[in-house]
């Protein structure tokens, strides 16, 4: 799927000082307001303005989730005046992701869209490296670029949800952030994959994903 043009050139192109807790004046960003439009950890439970929401239990913590082969969306509305959309997703990765490979067990997609549009597919691996082989995974650049498995994780020692639960390193954690241009009231964020895994008589438990957090912000740059 093609990725569209114009948020990328904005990810790459303005600074990630945007990111920061207030926006703050130099010579580059010339900014007003960064206001924190939704947070959600879900330890309340709460799924208000979720489509195709639910939760569970996964070492101690309530995720959104899990997911496979499906889209979750949130939809936000009555925003702040505003040009930039920054949202940002704790993101875990279960069991055996295969990241690039063309093959029966692959590619496995992880994407973002922002009103429709996409502004992230990438790829993850939660398969170790060994001699003279390795499923190497696109993030934390689009899909296809060879990055090793795990990279850009926040956290890498979780044990696997259904195939490999119990297992140690097979639940792989990455925080997401994406900076898109976007002007209106009302904003849809829209989390799927496209995951590939045909040897396997159950390919959810094979792998998934969850959200631990969201949170979206929203910024004014002049």
């Amino acid at each position: 799927m093609p990725i569209k043009t114009k948020p990328l050139f904005l990810i790459f192109f303005i600074p990630m000082i945007l990111g920061l807790s207030s926006c703050q004046q130099d010579t580059v960003c010339d900014c007003e307001g960064n206001d924190l439009v939704y947070f959600n950890d879900f330890s309340s439970e709460d799924l208000n303005n979720i489509e195709n929401g639910r939760l569970f239990v996964f070492e101690n913590k309530t995720l959104l989730g899990n997911y496979h082969n499906e889209e979750v969306t949130l939809n936000l509305s009555a925003l702040p005046t505003h040009n930039i959309v920054k949202v940002t997703v704790e993101l875990y990765v279960h069991d055996s992701w295969d990241g690039n490979p063309d093959n029966i067990g692959g590619p496995d997609y992880w994407f973002m869209k922002v009103d429709g549009a996409e502004v992230m597919r990438t790829t993850f691996s939660n398969t170790p490296c060994g001699f003279n082989f390795c499923l190497m995974q696109s993030y934390p650049s689009n899909f296809f670029r060879q990055n090793l498995p795990k990279t850009g994780a926040i956290r890498t020692n979780l044990p696997g949800l259904c195939h490999l639960a119990g297992v140690p390193e097979n639940t792989t954690v990455y925080s997401i952030s994406q900076l898109v241009s976007h002007t209106g009231p009302t904003v849809k964020v829209t989390l799927g994959d496209e995951l590939l895994q045909l040897n396997s008589p159950n390919p959810k438990c094979d792998e998934s994903w969850s959200v631990g957090k969201i949170e979206v912000s929203t910024l004014f740059v002049m």
